[in-house]
């Protein structure tokens, strides 16, 4: 299923109690998306489907940066996928964001995964270290919320 998430990688990850496909309904849009997934940030840019783009903005130190990519998998009910890097003073290569729905039980596990740390050679160790104590579960128990509703 969809992309090797390589092995330095932050994980987050939560239970909804519906199936992928009505998760999924909350991937179709840059308005639902939104509600979810533009918490701590915001959401600028959000074309589903392969090939589109995913933007975002934060402002850090007085100042407005903006980071995101394009989405390189778009797999209904399964998986999104997109490139991840700083517009300014980026990365040497870009990591990767994946949003996976997994059927368990009677519900959907949702995975969030930020990976691909191990293409940034020295560096890898410390940017892991950074973005695993940043990320936390806000997007997915929003999503929870939203779509158990």
């Amino acid at each position: 299923m969809g992309i090797e998430i390589g092995p330095l990688y932050v994980r987050r990850s939560c239970f909804i109690q519906q199936a992928p496909e009505r998760v999924w309904q909350e991937f179709v849009s840059f308005e639902k998306v939104t509600a979810w997934l533009g918490r701590g940030h915001r959401l600028e840019v959000y074309e589903p489907g392969l090939g589109g783009a995913v933007r975002f903005s934060v402002e850090i130190e007085g100042k407005r940066r903006f980071f995101g990519g394009s989405i390189v998998v778009f797999d209904a009910a399964r998986e999104l996928t997109y490139s991840n890097d700083w517009e300014v003073d980026g990365w040497p290569v870009p990591t990767l964001i994946t949003l996976r729905l997994t059927p368990l039980y009677a519900g959907c596990l949702v995975e969030l995964f930020h990976h691909g740390f191990e293409r940034l050679g020295a560096e890898a160790g410390a940017e892991l270290e950074g973005y695993g104590a940043g990320w936390s579960v806000q997007h997915l128990t929003a999503l929870r919320s939203i779509v158990e509703a």
